[in-house]
């Protein structure tokens, strides 16, 4: 690595941090597969299995690219014995690995207990991967490596969905310790609790309902002459409104009649009124025409 850049010797020295972890997580699923029961809990450890191994491939590939050598030495070892370094502290971890597995394999006071503990210390550790690849992610991002970043992105993204899962796994093999463990007896006055309180609840849904129907048979078993009665009153309701529109309806017909008689006989009396007066004057014109006649002929006479 003599004619590796800064830049990418800390890039490779993340990159061997993240692959020394991949193979000691290798040997720490193989055991836990081993002792797994439950077969879709199993069946995710074996699918996780195979990435974790693509994992490393990827990364292996990675660093040798950019110019390094795949180590899983501790941080701090010198270049000079990196290699004999490494490959001894490979062998260690897988060893310490190995012996993990024997000791999970006693751990727990049964089964259930067992697959628990051991998705607990899987959850640890897939909460480290993240930890590890979001660095990696970061650093290359930083210092334009873009294909480190890429990498980096998509193994922390299926480390992601591994925790995801383990987290909603753990609840459901807390519940079977709980049954394979924990006696009926104590464990069901919760359960009791529940169901007391939904057999309260669906009493009182009941007499509702009983409450609700009862109500309705009262009013509908009510006396068939009351009902006839109160058809008969609405009936007659009915029919003096009829009558009463129908006053009311006459009562302005007639009143608008009146006042189309009051309006002809008003029209009359005026025509009347102005024919009268045309007349009287007409007579006096002529009264005084012939007593101014009468007047002259008389002065003619004396004369």
């Amino acid at each position: 690595m003599a004619d590796v850049t800064a830049r990418d010797a800390k890039l490779i020295q993340y990159l061997n941090e993240a692959f020394a972890n991949e193979k000691k997580l290798e040997t720490g699923l193989q055991a836990h597969i081993a002792m797994t029961t439950k077969a879709s809990y199993k069946k995710r450890l074996q699918d996780h299995l195979k990435e974790t191994k693509q994992h490393a491939k990827e990364v292996e590939r990675r660093i040798k690219k950019l110019g390094g050598k795949p180590e899983v030495a501790p941080e701090g070892t010198p270049d000079a014995v990196v290699g004999v370094a490494g490959r001894a502290v490979s062998a260690a971890q897988k060893g310490v690995a190995a012996v993990q597995g024997q000791v999970h394999m006693i751990r727990g006071t049964g089964e259930q207990e067992k697959m628990l503990k051991n998705a607990k210390t899987e959850y640890q550790d897939e909460a480290e991967e993240i930890a590890t690849y979001t660095g990696i992610e970061a650093l290359a991002t930083a210092v334009g490596d873009k294909e480190t970043a890429r990498l980096a992105k998509t193994i922390r993204r299926q480390e992601e969905r591994m925790a995801s899962f383990l987290e909603k796994e753990i609840p459901r093999l807390s519940k079977a310790v709980a049954v394979a463990e924990i006696p009926a007896s104590e464990r069901s006055s919760g359960a009791r609790r529940r169901a007391g309180g939904r057999r309260r609840a669906s009493s009182a849904a009941s007499r509702s309902s009983a409450s609700r129907s009862t109500s309705a048979r009262s009013s509908s078993s009510r006396p068939a002459t009351k009902r006839s009665a109160a058809a008969k009153r609405g009936a007659n309701t009915r029919k003096a409104a009829s009558t009463a529109r129908k006053a009311a309806s006459g009562t302005q017909k007639a009143a608008a009649s009146a006042r189309g008689t009051a309006r002809k006989a008003a029209t009359g009396a005026s025509s009347s009124a102005r024919k009268a007066t045309t007349g009287a004057r007409s007579g006096a014109r002529k009264a005084t025409t012939s007593s101014r006649r009468s007047s002259g002929s008389s002065r003619a006479r004396k004369s």
